[in-house]
């Protein structure tokens, strides 16, 4: 009988995947040599771990969620007779054969929730704490906020006792990544003060303090402290480029948003060119924000629109870039349709929605909008379908003066009051 280490080689060196997984199955299904000496059971452990990640990489290449799910339920049994600290690692190294497979969210969550319970049941509380974060973050990007609110709240009681430094910071930079999402931005806040607190007692590891930068970048942006958070993001971008980090990319397109939330839309074809930011040139991601930046430079409305219908995919999927556009969006419309009706006095509605090219219904509720914020002063005639504009009326200032003048008769009316008393 092939003993495991030429079983492994045989696999390893197969290309028909059916037989290589057979193989690894084999060797799993293959009890310990009972006479064997410490160093082989060793060797044979060794064998058996590494058939166990081959065969999850092998589903990971398949795209079979249930196939990865099923190896980390068959590590389960092998894990009790090796170190706990390794038993984290092989797990974790399991559960990111997911992170390239399409859609298994929802059997990765399945596998975490069993997994958290038998790390429960044999008191591995350490890799508990960090299925348990891998957990929120999932519920985080599934958007099931309030589950992932209780959970953290949980963990952060038992991170406290145990003085966990390092997951207590990735657990309050959820935390933070989730009040975010749920537009609670004072705790989302408060959340990332306390990771960065946690986070100045010990080592930093340069990947956890990207996250930390982009968080703190992000939550200036929703301030409009663009020159703050452009700041923030270069930090991120310099830290995850040096590593090579594909997640790089991100840190650039938000630090690209940032100049053209700052109406300095020239800027984005300099920044391209730094030496850092030249890979990233060509890529899709980047030539969306191009082009949202010569829109943006030209005033142009229709040219904005095609590059939100062009690049669709690289601007709508981040809730970050998406709501910041639709601001710019919005300022954008403003500024056109107070350019059109500038020279008027009165025009109709329907002139003004053919010049920005939008849709009647939605310029009368723009216009309407721009009269209760005080941005022009008019009025919206719909028995005609005109919008009357007047000229910004002078302030009174008599009320203010007459106001003055009664506060100073008072003054004097309680100086001869108060010398009446002495005289008394």
């Amino acid at each position: 009988m092939p003993s495991k280490e030429e079983l492994l080689k045989e696999a390893n060196s197969s290309s028909d995947p059916k037989r290589a997984e057979a193989l690894y199955r084999e060797i799993l299904a293959s009890p310990l040599s009972e006479h064997a000496s410490v160093e082989e059971k060793e060797a044979e452990l060794r064998h058996q771990e590494a058939a166990l990640i081959k065969l999850g990489e092998l589903y990971r290449d398949q795209n079979n969620a249930k196939g990865v799910a099923e190896v980390i339920n068959l590590s389960r049994g092998f894990v009790s007779s090796i170190a706990k600290a390794k038993t984290a690692k092989l797990i974790r190294t399991l559960l990111d054969c997911f992170n390239s497979i399409p859609d298994s969210q929802k059997i990765q969550m399945d596998v975490l929730h069993e997994n958290i319970e038998w790390a429960k049941r044999e008191k591995r509380i350490f890799l508990k704490h960090s299925l348990e974060t891998r957990l929120v973050g999932l519920q985080l990007d599934t958007q099931q906020y309030k589950p992932a609110l209780a959970l953290i709240e949980t963990l952060l009681t038992e991170l406290k006792r145990l003085d966990d430094k390092m997951v207590l910071t990735e657990v309050h930079l959820l935390e933070s990544r989730v009040y975010r999402g749920i537009g609670n931005l004072a705790k989302a806040k408060a959340a990332l003060t306390s990771a960065r607190t946690a986070a100045n007692s010990i080592y930093c590891p340069p990947h956890l303090q990207a996250r930390l930068d982009l968080q703190s970048g992000i939550l200036h942006a929703e301030d409009k402290d663009y020159t703050t958070a452009y700041s923030y993001f270069y930090e991120t971008f310099e830290n995850l480029s040096t590593q090579d980090d594909p997640s790089a990319l991100g840190a650039l397109k938000y630090m690209l948003l940032c100049k053209v939330m700052l109406n300095l839309p020239e800027d984005v074809t300099s920044l391209l060119s730094i030496k850092l930011a030249s890979k990233y040139a060509q890529l899709r991601d980047v030539e969306s924000m191009r082009a949202i930046a010569r829109a943006h430079q030209k005033r142009n409305l229709a040219d904005f629109e095609k590059a939100l219908r062009d690049y669709r995919q690289e601007l709508s999927s981040d809730p970050t870039i998406r709501t910041h556009l639709s601001a710019l969006y919005d300022t954008l419309l403003e500024q056109n349709l107070l350019r059109i009706v500038e020279p008027y006095s009165v025009v109709e509605i329907e002139y003004v929605a053919q010049q920005v090219g939008q849709d009647r219904q939605a310029v009368e509720l723009k216009l309407s909008q721009m009269i209760l914020d005080k941005v022009f002063h008019g009025v919206l005639d719909q028995g005609r379908g005109c919008l009357l504009i007047f000229e910004e009326p002078e302030a009174d200032r008599a009320y203010g003066a007459a106001i003055d003048t009664l506060e100073q008769v008072g003054k004097v009316v309680d100086s001869l009051y108060a010398k009446t008393v002495k005289l008394a």
